[in-house]
């Protein structure tokens, strides 16, 4: 079983083998599964950073191994303009539930409340499956791998 307990910052023209998880699987700091291309991993990373998609970790053996995001069920909301979306955002981030922004969207687990409140904004709801890479927050590790300690 390949065994990880280091993450590399930066990218490798040589990569080994990929992992492709959902995003409750990358919060985790213990992870048991296999690579996409079917060798038994163990991933042993510190508590409270998860894993980010692209990021790449090396086995105790050498071999590098890229982390990708799985397509798993969540809501994105879409909005016409920047003030409806600008509510939502206040609104979504004001129950302290996981989202990942883009220009004009917002992304979240499906939830029918959530769901309601963004169609009340005059947001559009879209269920088609995607990769979910919420923010980490003000203090967590950001997509850079730059973090405050606090």
């Amino acid at each position: 079983m390949l065994q990880v307990f280091e993450r590399l910052s930066h990218t490798h023209d040589t990569i080994n083998d990929s992992i492709t998880l959902d995003h409750d699987t990358r919060k985790k700091s213990r992870i048991k599964g296999c690579t996409d291309q079917g060798a038994d991993i163990a991933i042993f990373v510190e508590r409270g950073h998860p894993l980010l998609v692209g990021e790449i970790l090396k086995t105790e053996c050498g071999l590098l191994i890229a982390v990708k995001g799985a397509k798993e069920a969540v809501s994105t909301a879409v909005a016409n303009d920047w003030l409806a979306f600008s509510k939502i955002c206040y609104h979504l981030g004001n129950r302290h539930t996981a989202l990942q922004i883009g220009e004009l969207w917002v992304r979240f687990k499906p939830d029918h409340v959530l769901e309601a409140l963004a169609e009340k904004y005059g947001l559009s709801i879209n269920q088609t499956p995607a990769v979910f890479e919420p923010e980490n927050g003000a203090y967590g590790t950001s997509k850079s791998g730059h973090s405050h300690a606090h």
